[in-house]
């Protein structure tokens, strides 16, 4: 488990692991049916700490990346599909950026969205 603002160390490089919820909420965000980010309630925070990554954490387990990931879906799209392709997007967006396995993501749907008509 990695600590708030300790820097990930991937023997030839380290990084925050802002960086990598930074990662996973992008991924995240372009998924189909995803409508947003949701902060997780009781989750780890800081002052000054980034919007886009609220909801989302990346934690190390045994030299593999554990990510949890908190979405609301807009209403329409069966959430077992979207929390599916979320987790497909994520595992495969940081792989490629670091090239450390991904043990897990576990993605939550907090919220469904309707979309607004006039």
């Amino acid at each position: 488990m990695t600590d708030e603002g300790k820097e990930l160390d991937f023997e030839a490089f380290r990084v925050q692991p802002e960086v990598l919820e930074t990662i996973a909420a992008r991924a995240t965000t372009q998924v189909e049916g995803v409508a947003s980010l949701v902060p997780a309630a009781g989750a780890r925070g800081a002052l000054g700490r980034r919007a886009q990554t609220k909801g989302v954490t990346v934690e190390t387990q045994d030299e593999r990346l554990a990510v949890s990931i908190h979405v609301a879906v807009r209403f329409g799209n069966p959430t077992r599909t979207v929390a599916h392709a979320v987790q497909e997007a994520v595992a495969d967006a940081l792989y490629r950026m670091t090239a450390w396995p991904v043990a897990s993501v576990e993605v939550f749907v907090d919220d469904v969205v309707f979309d607004q008509t006039s």
